[in-house]
C-alpha cells in the first residue's frame, strides 16, 4: 500500500480532520486517533443510527487506532511528543488556541521535528479578524454564502451534507500527500494550514465570478441556475425523472423526439437557453404535459435511445441499491464493536494499489499497544 510506512497522530474530532486521516488510512497510513479519556471524539455520540454507533463516526473512522490520552496530564505530552519524534504527519482540527494551551506551539515542533508535515484545519485561519471564531459546517456555509445560492427562490436551504467540512478534509489530505512527496524530495517537513472558509470559497468560485455579470446567482431550488430544462420532471404515478438539455442541437432533438412538438424548437420563448431559463415556468408546465403521460422506465430507455442526459430522482435508499455499485461491488463488511457494517469501499481505484478498510475502533481501543510500544522511552524513563 502505498501509505504502509506512514504514521499520522491526529488530535481530531467532529468530520474534517477524520475525514482526511480516513482518507490516508484507506491508503494504508497507521492512523493514531487521539481522544478525550471516557467520552473520546464528540462525533461518537451524534446518533446512534448505524446498528447502535454514530452515523458519522462509522462512516470517518474505519481503518485507525484509537488511544484515550488526558493531555493535561504531562506523562501524556511526554508520550504524545516520543510518538510525534516516531511519526511523518499531525493532523488536528482542535479549536482557536487549543495547541497552544497544551504547548504544542506548530513552529517549536516544526523545529523540533524537522522531518514532520503539521497540518491543521482551522474556520478561519490561524491570524486575522476571524481567527478566534469557532467554525462548524453550518456556520461557515451561512459566512461563505453558500446558504444564499442553496434553496428555492423563496428560502435558503443548507445542503444536505457536511460539504465545508468534507471540502477541507480533502484539501488537508490531498496536501498532506503533496508534503510526503515534497520531504521525499528535500528531506524536510512542512506546515500546512487549511482554513475552512478558503477551502469552500474556492469551491464557490463559480458563483464568486458569475458577479462580473452585476448580479448574483438566484436560488433555483432543484433547478439549474443557468441551463434549462435540467432538472426534476414528473411522470406517471408522481414520479420524478431528471431531464438535461446542455445545448441547442439536444433541445432540437428534445422536441423532436420526445415533447413531438417541433413548434418549439424556434419558438420565440424557447429557441436560446436564455429564452428557456427566462421562461421556464411556462416551459416546464408544457414539458410535464407530455412527461405525465409516460411511465418512467419508458422514458428513461425513450431519453437514452436519442442520447438526452438523464437521472432518477433517487432517495438515499435508491442510492444504496443503486444497480452501478452492485456491479462494481463497492459494499464490504468493516467490523466495529457493534458487529459488521456494511461500508463503501475507497472511490480510489488503481489497478495496481491496494487500498484496505480496516476496524471501526471502539473508545480506547489501542491505548495499551501505544504505551507498550513507548514504554521505554516514556514510562521506564525516570
Amino acid at each position: 500500500m502505498p501509505l504502509q510506512n506512514i504514521k499520522v497522530v491526529s488530535l481530531e474530532h467532529a468530520v474534517a480532520a477524520p475525514f482526511a486521516s480516513r482518507q490516508l488510512a484507506d491508503l494504508g497510513a497507521e492512523i493514531i486517533k487521539i481522544e478525550k479519556p471516557n467520552t473520546g471524539d464528540f462525533a461518537r455520540h451524534y446518533d446512534k443510527a448505524a446498528n447502535g454507533m454514530s452515523s458519522n463516526f462509522v462512516w470517518l473512522n474505519r481503518g485507525k487506532k484509537s488511544v484515550e490520552l488526558d493531555l493535561k496530564d504531562k506523562k501524556n505530552i511526554q508520550l504524545l511528543h516520543a510518538i510525534l519524534k516516531d511519526s511523518d504527519v499531525l493532523l488536528n482540527n482542535l479549536g482557536p488556541g487549543a495547541l497552544d494551551r497544551l504547548g504544542l506551539n506548530v513552529q517549536s515542533l516544526h523545529e523540533k521535528y524537522p522531518h514532520l508535515i503539521i497540518c491543521s484545519i482551522s474556520g478561519y485561519g490561524k491570524d486575522g479578524p476571524y481567527s478566534h471564531k469557532k467554525a462548524y459546517d453550518l456556520l461557515v456555509q451561512s459566512e461563505a454564502g453558500v446558504l444564499n445560492i442553496t434553496g428555492t427562490p423563496d428560502a435558503p436551504a443548507k445542503t444536505g451534507i457536511a460539504i465545508v467540512d468534507i471540502a477541507s478534509g480533502m484539501y488537508a489530505f490531498t496536501s498532506i500527500l503533496a508534503a510526503i512527496i515534497n520531504r521525499g524530495n528535500t528531506g524536510q517537513g512542512t506546515i500546512i494550514e487549511i482554513s475552512m472558509l478558503e477551502a469552500i470559497a474556492e469551491w464557490m468560485s463559480f458563483p464568486i465570478y458569475y458577479t462580473y455579470s452585476g448580479e448574483e446567482p438566484k436560488r433555483s431550488g432543484v433547478d439549474h441556475a443557468t441551463i434549462y430544462p435540467y432538472g426534476p420532471f414528473t411522470v406517471q404515478n408522481k414520479e420524478k425523472l431528471f431531464i438535461a438539455i446542455q445545448n441547442n442541437d439536444e433541445w432540437k432533438i428534445f422536441c423532436e423526439e420526445i415533447l413531438k412538438d417541433k413548434s418549439l424548437i424556434n419558438h420565440s420563448k424557447f429557441a436560446t437557453n436564455s429564452d428557456r431559463v427566462m421562461n421556464k415556468e411556462e416551459l416546464k408546465g408544457i414539458i410535464e404535459e407530455i412527461t405525465r403521460d409516460y411511465q418512467k422506465a419508458d422514458l428513461e430507455k425513450l431519453l437514452e435511445d436519442y442520447r438526452i442526459a438523464n437521472a432518477n430522482f433517487n432517495s438515499v435508499k435508491g442510492l444504496i441499491n443503486h444497480p452501478q455499485l452492485a456491479f462494481y461491488n463497492r459494499w464490504a463488511p468493516v467490523p466495529s464493536e457493534v458487529g459488521a457494517i456494511q461500508m463503501l469501499k475507497s472511490p480510489m481505484n488503481f489497478n495496481n494499489i491496494v487500498t484496505a478498510w480496516g476496524d471501526i475502533p471502539s473508545l480506547g481501543q489501542h491505548t495499551a499497544e501505544i504505551k507498550e510500544r513507548y514504554r521505554t522511552e516514556v514510562y521506564d524513563n525516570h
